[in-house]
């Protein structure tokens, strides 16, 4: 229901008019601009039937329910489709009954030409009086604005440019813009320039103040490039965020951000099948476990987005969950959530939360994750890992859950430590639990996401803050590295197409040097690392390896039509179920006597290929303790 304002008022009062000229108009145009006197009684009774019929056309096509200061070409198209329908029925009504007689034929077409003409100046002129007039006169003292050179001309700049001059910006004024784009340089772009190529940066004769990078899809190393140009042009610069953290991918001016260590990976877009992903979701109940956490948390933003009929925020940390509770709610939308604060270990809980909400999908993040840590205390590892997942596994079968996607890490490939292990075992869980069943259960594989917690970033960025050292493990160590979203995004993607028991794995491009991440964020900080921040070499910590594996010998892939979403084509035998079953419970009983070395007894005969770095199979804690020190998880 339209509400009824001043302004709806006069815009309807506008198009009424439009209507009366362009009919008046119509009949000018057929008569060389003499109408005879005999006509003027038809056009009166024809504006009678005109008006409301136009009227209630344009109603229909939305033409009443949006802001005309931001009038776009889809309100051009709706005008045309409006006028059309309605040009149309009119030609019906006149055309099978006596009214059509006396009434030239042509007026039909000038009066529907006319109509879609005038109709669309009243709101092209609109947007032009406030981008052009209003706003500028709002705008008085441009001296405070800061004067911007935006670096990429294309859709995202443009926006920008267009809501800098269209809307009450207090902050900035583009003065230019630069695209390495040869066929661009030298345009105009709503009156700004395009100056040349990103290489110009220094050499530009404009005044300007900030620098604005509007390439959301930039590779890595053009990023890395235009930074280093930033920094030498001495000014301040920012960037507006990748496509993957936009979760409705709109880009504004409130979106701009400094630029981050995850811009420096390459922001290429993820692809993505929407409406794959809108079936999978939409209208869906839907379990997240670990709700609370790096990527438990994205995967339900990224849900909301999608229409969910209920979500099942489930996570053991009550301050996590809280915090996701809360900026869900407090969002400007309608949606069913339910917060259960619990461990996937409580069968109770998982009882009580299957029977009431029955959920269709379950996206199981819930996990131990910090390496050094769960090396320190296997027992915890097998607990969640294994049989927190063989548990919410049985309960998704037994209530006939239609998808169970599992959030798997690339240290299950040839596992070297606890944590790979017991997430190759839960690999193992998902694949054997129900081959031929109701339930689709399948894993998504894939390495680091930047600044998930116990990650290396956010340990880094507080050692650079104290001023030093950063300590890294070693100058030669690499890992994959992906932003959650991008991450989430492609989760969901897999849960929505995948197949029973099949592992997906996340492309995720070049592994990076621990090293050039620690180094580029001492830069980003505006510091040189090793001369203003000291940067220590601590050596491999137990359980660790030099570099990780998103497949190992054995395991063959095979590419999607999704780009960065492959499938491992022989992820392994699959175990019968008593079998797994059999060898899981000797796992679990190490883990039930705090006993070290049964855990990883039974973990080598779940997974031959697990190679454990450390010789700790006593349940005393070694002498050297020190080397478990817990700086953050690579």
């Amino acid at each position: 229901m339209i509400k009824i304002t001043n302004r709806l008022l006069l815009i309807l009062g506008a198009d009424i008019v439009a209507v009366i000229l362009s009919l008046i108009g119509a009949y000018l145009i057929r008569f060389d601009f003499i109408i005879p006197n005999d006509y003027f009684q038809s056009i009166d009774f024809l504006l009678s039937i005109f008006i409301p019929i136009k009227i209630i056309s344009l109603y229909i096509f939305g033409l009443y329910s949006g802001m005309y200061r931001y009038t776009s070409v889809w309100d051009l198209i709706n005008i045309l489709k409006a006028t059309f329908v309605s040009s149309l029925l009119l030609v019906a009504v006149f055309g099978f009954t006596i009214f059509y007689e006396g009434i030239p034929r042509s007026i039909f077409l000038l009066d529907y030409i006319l109509t879609t003409l005038f109709i669309s100046l009243i709101r092209v002129s609109i947007r032009l009086y406030f981008t052009h007039i209003k706003i500028p006169i709002k705008k008085k003292d441009f001296s405070d604005l800061k004067k911007l050179i935006c670096l990429g001309a294309g859709d995202t700049g443009e926006k920008i440019a267009r809501e800098i001059l269209t809307q009450y910006n207090d902050k900035y004024k583009v003065m230019g813009f630069l695209d390495d784009n040869i066929n661009k340089q030298g345009s105009r772009i709503h009156d700004i320039p395009i100056l040349g190529n990103t290489e110009d940066l220094l050499n530009l004769t404009i005044e300007y103040d900030e620098i604005l990078i509007t390439a959301p899809s930039i590779s890595g190393i053009k990023m890395r490039q235009i930074v280093d140009l930033c920094k030498l042009s001495g000014k301040r610069y920012k960037t507006v965020p990748g496509f993957s953290e936009l979760i409705n991918r709109e880009v504004s001016i409130h979106s701009i951000r400094d630029v981050s260590l995850s811009d420096l990976l390459g922001r290429k877009e993820v692809k993505l099948n929407m409406k794959s992903i809108d079936n999978f979701i939409k209208g869906k109940r839907i379990l997240v476990t670990g709700a609370g956490g790096s990527i438990g948390s994205e995967l339900v933003r990224q849900c909301v987005t999608f229409n969910p009929g209920m979500l099942i925020l489930m996570d053991n940390s009550e301050e996590n969950l809280f915090k996701i509770d809360m900026e869900i709610n407090s969002a400007e939308m309608s949606m069913n959530i339910m917060s259960i604060h619990g461990s996937i270990l409580d069968k109770n809980i998982l009882e009580d939360t299957f029977f009431k909400y029955r959920p269709h999908v379950v996206l199981h993040a819930a996990a131990y994750k910090h390496v050094p840590m769960q090396e320190l205390f296997p027992w915890n590892a097998v607990n969640t890992n294994i049989t927190g997942t063989k548990l919410l596994a049985e309960f998704s079968k037994r209530f006939e859950v239609e998808r169970f996607v599992f959030v798997s890490t690339d240290k299950a490939v040839r596992p070297a430590n606890i944590m790979g292990a017991t997430k190759r075992a839960a690999e193992q869980i998902i694949q054997s639990i129900d081959p031929r069943g109701k339930t689709v259960f399948l894993a998504v594989r894939f390495g680091n996401v930047i600044g998930s917690s116990g990650s290396v970033i956010p340990i880094f960025k507080k050692q650079v803050e104290k001023g030093g050292p950063v300590t890294i493990t070693h100058p030669e160590m690499t890992r994959f590295f992906m932003s959650i979203p991008e991450a989430s995004q492609l989760i969901l993607q897999a849960g929505a197409i995948g197949k029973q028991s099949q592992i997906f794995l996340l492309d995720m491009g070049e592994p990076v040097k621990i090293k050039d991440m620690a180094f580029d964020l001492i830069r980003l900080s505006g510091f040189e690392p090793e001369k203003d921040i000291p940067v220590i070499y601590t050596g491999l910590r137990p359980g660790e390896k030099l570099h990780e594996e998103l497949y190992g010998g054995n395991e063959k892939i095979l590419n999607t039509e999704y780009d960065k979403l492959m499938i491992l084509d022989k992820p392994g035998l699959h175990k019968s179920w008593n079998f797994l079953t059999d060898q899981i419970n000797e796992v679990v009983s190490g883990a039930e006597e705090l006993n070290r070395e049964l855990i990883i007894r039974g973990l080598i005969k779940m997974i031959p290929d697990y190679k454990p770095q450390t010789e700790i199979y006593s349940d005393e804690y070694p002498e050297d303790i020190g080397k478990y020190r817990i700086t953050g998880e690579a």
